[in-house]
């Protein structure tokens, strides 16, 4: 009887025991949950109204950049390297000598052609002395003046020949990477060497026909390239193309730009803006107010809400063009709406907030 006693009096305790961490527990919970229903703490914000803008119009394309001259150099004879005159990346002159091909045999060809003109031009003295005093006839005489004649040709022939064999720059650039060798054999035309006239640089792009009436030469572009991602080039568009691509109803242009620092180079991906004198009136707030979803991109606006609470409101928007990290919206907000300028990571809607600073955009045209 002891022994079921004591059963009993252990199973009792455990029981207690149990039931107390059971109690325990659910008081855990049940804090959590008053805690978790609790509405969460005002955020602080920064604020900045949208604002109303003047910006030109503008029509964005897809482009390269390409050097307004840009070669490979290359022999127009054969023969072997002599001597190399330059360094690959090199800035040159036009003019300047790149490579010297052995001309040994065209140097003892023309000395030949010009032992041939001396004779050739003693002859001719020789009958126009003979002329005068009619000791030969006159088909004589033009027989030596055109034999005179063509021995001169025979040397400026030759003479043009051995120049071939120093190649030269034919314009002011950059020089790329050196593709031969001393020593190394050429067959005419081998590329020996690349050269890019880089400043100013072009950009060539293409426009829908449908905008061809609001570009022409002169306008002003903008451009954009990867390489460079916080900075924009100005130039002008030079020229646009006389015939629509029937293919694709473009019209091909192109533009120029100033490129003293060399940061541009020929083949670069660029992202082109045109700008027309006539400007659009806009509504425009700073990239960082925006976050952009696969959804749909929004703006969280600051609005009263109840109990004279400051809250945020998600308002989806359209977006369109961004200028200097201004984004143009089409459709959402008006002139005047205040929005949480940037930290939108943290925010919800409906969400109380406190407006840390707040600013006004000022309007502006570009």
């Amino acid at each position: 009887m002891s022994t079921l006693l004591r059963i009993i009096v252990v199973v009792a305790g455990l029981g207690l025991i149990l039931g107390g961490l059971f109690a325990w527990r659910m008081h855990q919970i049940s804090q959590q949950q008053q805690a978790m229903s609790q509405p969460p703490p005002p955020a602080d914000v920064h604020v900045i109204e949208a604002a109303r803008e003047r910006w030109p119009r503008s029509v964005t394309a897809i482009g390269s950049l390409r050097a307004v001259n840009g070669i490979r150099v290359a022999n127009e004879f054969a023969g072997v390297v002599e001597s190399v005159e330059f360094e690959s990346g090199q800035s040159v002159k036009a003019g300047d000598v790149l490579i010297r091909l052995d001309a040994e045999i065209d140097e003892a060809a023309l000395e030949t052609r010009q032992a041939e003109a001396r004779l050739a031009l003693q002859q001719f003295e020789r009958f126009s002395n003979l002329i005068r005093q009619n000791a030969v006839s006159q088909s004589d005489f033009d027989e030596a003046r055109s034999n005179y004649e063509a021995a001169q040709a025979r040397v400026h022939e030759q003479q043009a020949l051995l120049d071939k064999k120093t190649i030269r720059a034919p314009f002011s650039g950059v020089l790329g990477l050196r593709l031969i060798d001393l020593g190394q054999y050429l067959a005419a035309g081998t590329s020996i060497v690349g050269i890019n006239m880089l400043d100013p640089i072009q950009v060539d792009f293409t426009l829908s026909e449908r905008n061809v009436p609001s570009v022409e030469a002169g306008d002003r572009v903008e451009v954009d390239v990867a390489a460079y991602p916080a900075e924009t080039f100005e130039g002008r568009i030079q020229a646009l193309d006389s015939a629509v691509l029937p293919e694709t109803r473009t019209v091909r242009v192109r533009a120029q730009l100033d490129n003293a620092d060399m940061k541009l180079r020929p083949g670069m991906f660029a992202t082109v803006r045109t700008f027309e004198e006539q400007q659009k009136t806009v509504v425009t707030v700073p990239r960082t107010a925006i976050s952009y979803n696969t959804y749909g991109d929004f703006v969280f606006a600051v609005v009263e809400g109840e109990d004279d609470q400051i809250i945020v409101q998600r308002i989806n928007v359209d977006t369109g063009e961004v200028r200097n990290g201004q984004v143009e919206l089409l459709e959402g907000i008006e002139a005047g709406t205040a929005v949480v300028r940037d930290g939108l990571l943290r925010l919800r809607n409906e969400q109380p907030v406190n407006v840390v600073s707040e600013s006004r955009q000022e309007a502006s045209s570009q």
